[in-house]
């Protein structure tokens, strides 16, 4: 279907761009949102006739966007979750999850301005992108932790996961000190007390 967009569409366009779209796109998401207009004779001629006000109303939330930027970018949440000795969670992290924990801190964000590409499912510290408008974007910190001990050295940079398997593969407990010149189950002479001499016996 083609369309006309009425505000800029990342990897489609900008606003009065005529784009060739699929039609479920365009009638499930781009018309509905009022992103775009089909594009006939009569739509293009509306929207040229209505382009400096379309433009405008753009610049403004543009310009809104850009100051509620300035309170959301470099914003930090921690999200406490169970997981297994893998780092897996169990279940994952979604866009709702994240929205919750940023609006606590006062962000005052929509859960269709989170762009979660994929449903976080390790613990770990990761960057999210907030679209506050389709020309302003911005990255929030989601520290995915199982305790906030874990999530504060998290913040610091510290790969729990790894010095976790660092810690794991160092034996503990005692090791016997191994002698390598002997044949494999041999056993070393130096383990064998000398046995003391029994009564009426030179020593």
């Amino acid at each position: 279907m083609d369309i006309i967009l009425l505000e800029r569409i990342e990897k489609l366009g900008g606003i009065g761009d005529v784009v060739s779209v699929k039609d479920g796109y365009a009638r499930n998401f781009l018309l509905p949102n009022k992103k775009a207009l089909r594009a006939n004779e009569s739509n293009k001629k509306v929207f040229e006739a209505n382009r400096s006000k379309i433009e405008a109303d753009n610049a403004n939330r543009r310009g809104e966007a850009e100051k509620h930027a300035k309170d959301v970018e470099g914003k930090q949440v921690v999200l406490i979750r169970a997981s297994s000795n893998s780092g897996q969670l169990y279940g994952s992290v979604s866009v709702r999850d994240i929205v919750d924990a940023l609006n606590a801190d006062g962000a005052k964000l929509a859960k269709s301005m989170v762009v979660l590409e994929r449903p976080i499912k390790s613990i770990g510290l990761y960057d999210v992108r907030v679209a506050l408008h389709p020309e302003v974007a911005v990255l929030v910190k989601v520290n995915v932790a199982r305790s906030p001990d874990e999530a504060e050295l998290q913040a610091q940079g510290v790969d729990v996961m790894a010095a976790m398997f660092e810690e794991a593969s160092v034996p503990s407990g005692f090791t016997e000190a191994q002698d390598r010149s002997l044949e494999p189950g041999e056993i070393p002479a130096d383990m064998f007390e000398e046995a003391p001499a029994e009564e009426g016996e030179e020593a």
